[in-house]
């Protein structure tokens, strides 16, 4: 029998897994040309070039143990860790060494390494709708409480006001996606400052240290040249977790990094802390290979006109059909409204029209539905006629 907790995840699982399952059904059914499958955030744009010659390079170079063995340290090669360090010192004017650097299994095993060494269970860790609805899964996995501040779908900025009522002497870690997932709204600068000044206060007033967790997999996907705020310049309890799998899409490899700056409260202990989590959580190091890779490729990025194109045409034709969404700023989604208040029944109306949609209820945030356009522009262009007589549904 599986665990109480299990149980529950598993009711519970993934809306957006469950919808990309059901667009290979119909691709089998309809054929994938007449299958309009928005719903994983999948990059399909190809790695750099200078990848795959990174790869090459390595396997003449490297010996095989340092390409495929365990690193000396959990938190992953020194020679990487110090790579990453200089090129975030020079993009972003940091002071970052090889020591506030821990390489991670992607993102997500970042998040679970850093919640790991933070939480003990009943502590609060805060979100802002709508959010990665998997934030739940590694929060509950280390006995933590969600706390959901609700959405502003005005214009998809964090509700400070709410935040600084919730924030409570239990809460020990907030949160914060930008280029958001799902909206593709970037958080401005005052947005990030007003934030920062809500936690120092409360900080003060109890006495805590409260972590701000920045998940950045979207980082270099902002568009418009929009400047996407990094978050160690305004708050000091500040703690970043990063992924190539979009800026190289690179997903499968699972390959990012935590950073964990000096001026993090008790920062040796965190960054000690962290290289515990990442070998008793089960990940050991993160990829050895990929480590190297990606060291190789830090200057380089995905071609985001690609991206660029099929938000303008996807954008531009669901406004055409009477559909409302703010324009995303970045990352690769759409976050529409839904014509009806129960946003799962749409999605059940779009798949009558094989387009496959996920609700916006996954993401803390009903009413609205997700559309990651991470997808050819021939699937783009083949599904705004199916929009239109998804939207005349609902014209009457």
């Amino acid at each position: 029998m599986i665990s109480k907790k299990m149980e529950n995840m598993v009711a519970n699982s993934s809306a957006i897994r469950a919808m990309f399952e059901e667009g290979n059904r119909l691709a089998k059914l309809y054929g994938a040309e007449n299958v309009y499958d928005f719903s994983l955030g999948n990059p399909n744009v190809p790695a750099p070039s200078a990848v795959k010659k990174a790869i090459a390079e390595l396997l003449e170079e490297e010996d095989s143990l340092v390409l495929h063995g365990y690193t000396n340290s959990n938190a992953g090669y020194e020679d990487v860790r110090q790579a990453v360090a200089e090129s975030l010192n020079e993009r972003f004017q940091t002071a970052f060494g090889a020591k506030n650097i821990v390489m991670t299994v992607g993102a997500a095993g970042g998040l679970n390494v850093i919640l790991k060494t933070l939480l003990d269970p009943g502590d609060e860790v805060i979100v802002f709708a709508p959010y990665f609805g998997e934030y739940r899964s590694y929060v509950n996995n280390f006995d933590g409480i969600i706390v959901e501040i609700s959405p502003n779908t005005k214009d998809f900025q964090p509700k400070l006001d709410e935040f600084a009522q919730k924030i409570s002497p239990k809460t020990k870690a907030v949160i914060i996606n930008t280029p958001n997932n799902p909206t593709g709204v970037v958080y401005s600068e005052e947005t990030i400052q007003k934030l920062a000044a809500v936690m120092e206060e409360k900080q003060k007033e109890f006495g805590t240290d409260i972590y701000l967790i920045s998940d950045e997999p979207y980082r270099e996907l902002a568009y418009d040249g929009i400047e996407v705020p990094y978050l160690t310049k305004y708050y000091d309890n500040t703690i970043v977790g990063y992924s190539y799998s979009k800026s190289l899409s690179l997903p499968g490899e699972r390959i990012g990094y935590l950073v964990i700056p000096d001026e993090v409260a008790e920062s040796d202990t965190v960054i000690s802390a962290a290289g515990v989590a990442n070998r008793i959580l089960g990940f050991v190091n993160a990829p050895t290979l990929q480590q190297k890779i990606v060291a190789k490729c830090l200057n380089e990025k995905t071609d985001i006109t690609y991206y660029d194109k099929n938000r303008e045409t996807l954008y531009n034709g669901l406004r055409d059909c009477g559909f409302e969404c703010i324009k995303p700023q970045g990352a690769f989604y759409l976050f529409v409204k839904s014509p009806v208040e129960d946003e799962k029944s749409f999605c059940a109306a779009a798949k009558k029209y094989n387009i496959l949609i996920v609700p916006g209820s996954s993401f803390g945030c009903p009413g609205y539905v997700r559309i990651a356009y991470c997808v050819a522009y021939e699937t783009i262009i083949n599904s705004l006629p199916k929009f239109r007589e998804l939207a005349a549904e609902y014209s009457n």
